[in-house]
């Protein structure tokens, strides 16, 4: 079973185990490509071909014939019915896509699911202003496992900039960690530093001002570095175990 698939949900959770009840560990999102490493009746076990993630979703809401040709360059795009009947579905941010009709304003996908033009990139488009990227997840809320407009956690906002610019970048931060250069441990920061505690991790937006998803605040917020230091060692007990650099 280790065919390649491309996941046409708008997204999924993706679970530690089989189980609706299970830790969710990340998330699968629209037109990403993935192998099927087992399967029962109700779940499938995937590893995500982007970044090599395991775990399981719902035995559904997947392909094996898929040429994306665009992809979603805003935090979220809505999903019309027909072009200027819309729906209450969104794909988000890094959504691949195919294209099978299109005119003046809008790209078909699928049956019945229609994007607007102005809300996609080409796929190979890249977009190395970082600042503008988190940006666009400002006051998202934190959600353990999340990597869409529907909540989001800390190693995923870093991530999902490399997966829109088409480069690899590992999940969680435990590997991140370990996967990003180090930098000296000077305390002068400056914009696109990346700062890592354990299981933590946020980016300077420049050298007073950092971005994270943080779980006390339960967004997506941008804080003093300084002041954020020492909130994480006051209250968590937690040292910078690493400085790195955003790197492109």
């Amino acid at each position: 079973m280790q065919n390649n698939f491309y996941f046409v949900g708008n997204f999924s959770n993706i679970h530690k185990k089989p189980s609706k009840k299970s830790e969710v560990t990340s998330q699968i999102i629209y037109g990403e490509k993935f192998k099927i490493l087992s399967k029962n009746k109700s779940w499938i076990k995937i590893k995500a071909l982007f970044d090599n993630y395991e775990g399981f979703i719902k035995n559904s809401k997947y392909i094996k014939k898929f040429t994306p040709l665009y992809k979603v360059s805003v935090l979220k795009a809505k999903i019309f019915n027909k072009p200027g009947i819309t729906s209450n579905s969104w794909l988000p941010l890094a959504s691949k896509l195919c294209v099978l009709a299109h005119n003046k304003n809008y790209i078909k996908i699928e049956k019945n699911k229609w994007i607007k033009k102005k809300d996609i990139k080409k796929l190979n488009h890249k977009d190395f202003n970082f600042v503008r990227v988190f940006k666009k997840f400002l006051n998202v809320k934190y959600v353990w496992g999340g990597k869409t407009f529907k909540g989001i956690d800390c190693s995923a906002l870093l991530q999902i900039f490399f997966m829109y610019n088409n480069s690899f970048y590992p999940r969680d931060t435990k590997d991140q960690i370990k996967y990003a250069k180090i930098k000296s441990k000077k305390r002068k920061f400056k914009k696109g530093d990346i700062i890592f505690w354990k299981g933590h991790v946020a980016v300077c937006l420049n050298s007073r001002q950092l971005i994270h998803a943080y779980g006390p605040e339960k967004k997506v917020i941008i804080m003093p570095i300084i002041e954020t230091i020492n909130r994480i060692q006051r209250t968590a007990n937690l040292e910078v175990k690493k400085v790195s650099r955003i790197k492109y």
